[in-house]
């Protein structure tokens, strides 16, 4: 691994109450906590269990029923939604019980990020120990995780009166601005510990080449949560060819060229699974630049989109098998996180390139 000398700017001076390294620590745990409500939001999907709670009870909602009667009060509500009239009609008790397991612990998982964002912050705010300028950068992080409940729970309810699932649209929301709040705690949590190494170490800047492997990547994963919501992985279960032909042979035409990009599980399938190739050049071109700076971060993306791209071949022939569908998107989240990663450690190449030049 080769590194960057510091260049010669003025000494900066962190204020003594600061403590960027423990922040730095504690929005890590947290990151950590935003990948595992991914994963098991996955489950979620994938157990079709996401609308087995029709309330949105933030308080009350914390514990699950605790007797026999409140079990059958909420069967009876979700009786009363399209999907189990449509879909799961006659469905038992106990096969009940175990889609409204899924769904809880996802809901529960929200609300202890929500705690364990908020308490830590409060502590860190009281005692002064935010450093300077990133107190807005925090509160703006905390305001995305409000937002993400309210979020899934208009996903929720686009789902409980006219349809038998919830909208694809909403589901990506819910998908990439959750992948977006890992992201961000990251960037800002290898921001603070670069700042706990040098008082005099600047916020990474965002670079043109990391601009473009983030839009190629976030239409990837765009077009990943359609296909999630659409349950378009079912399309075809062959890899190369769909269904014997390369381009689908079934896509609906019928409405138009926008409708079908944004509609049609077959051409939604067929595009996910090629873009997923562009994503790769572009990450291989990011995973090359920072080479020069850190190898490790190198590694990390090129093992991530390689076992990614491994999974989806496996979720497409094994019919969406549950473990392989599940590993796909919680290796869709590492990937997320290395690339962040990758386009900090850019970033941070071009702030300090930056000072050397100011300084010369």
């Amino acid at each position: 691994m080769t590194s960057l000398s510091h260049a010669p700017v003025s000494a900066a001076r962190l204020d003594a109450r600061a403590a960027p390294s423990a922040i730095a620590n504690w929005l890590y745990g947290v990151a950590l906590l935003v990948f595992t409500m991914v994963v098991v939001g996955g489950i979620t999907r994938l157990t079709e269990s996401g609308l087995s709670i029709t309330e949105w009870n933030v308080v009350t909602g914390t514990l699950p029923p605790l007797s026999e009667a409140s079990w059958v009060a909420e069967f009876e509500k979700y009786k009363l939604i399209p999907e189990y009239i449509e879909v799961n009609a006659g469905m038992t008790l106990a096969e009940f019980k175990t889609i409204y397991f899924w769904e809880y612990i996802h809901r529960l998982l929200g609300r202890l990020v929500g705690v364990a964002f908020a308490l830590p912050f409060l502590y860190f705010a009281v005692r002064r120990a935010i450093p300077q300028g990133y107190g807005w950068r925090l509160t703006a992080l905390f305001a995305l995780g409000g937002l993400q409940g309210a979020v899934g729970w208009w996903m929720v309810a686009s789902g409980l009166s006219e349809r038998t699932d919830v909208s694809h649209f909403r589901l990506a929301v819910h998908l990439l601005n959750a992948l977006f709040i890992m992201a961000g705690l990251i960037w800002t949590a290898l921001d603070l510990k670069a700042l706990a190494r040098d008082p005099a170490a600047r916020p990474a800047r965002m670079t043109g080449l990391s601009l473009i492997v983030i839009g190629v990547l976030f239409l990837q994963l765009l077009f990943g949560a359609w296909v999630a919501g659409l349950n378009a992985g079912y399309a075809a279960k062959s890899w190369p060819l769909m269904n014997g032909a390369f381009f689908p042979v079934d896509v609906d035409w019928s409405q138009g060229l926008v409708h079908a990009l944004t509609h049609d599980p077959f051409l939604l399938h067929f595009i996910h699974r090629w873009w997923a190739f562009v994503a790769v050049a572009a990450l291989v071109v990011m995973g090359r630049a920072v080479r020069r700076v850190d190898r490790r971060i190198s590694l990390a993306i090129h093992t991530a989109f390689g076992l990614q791209i491994l999974l989806g071949i496996a979720t497409v022939m094994t019919s969406v098998d549950l473990h392989m569908a599940v590993l796909h998107q919680a290796v869709g989240a590492i990937l997320v996180a290395t690339t962040a990663w990758g386009a900090h450690r850019l970033g941070q190449r071009d702030t300090l390139q930056r000072q050397v030049a100011v300084a010369a």
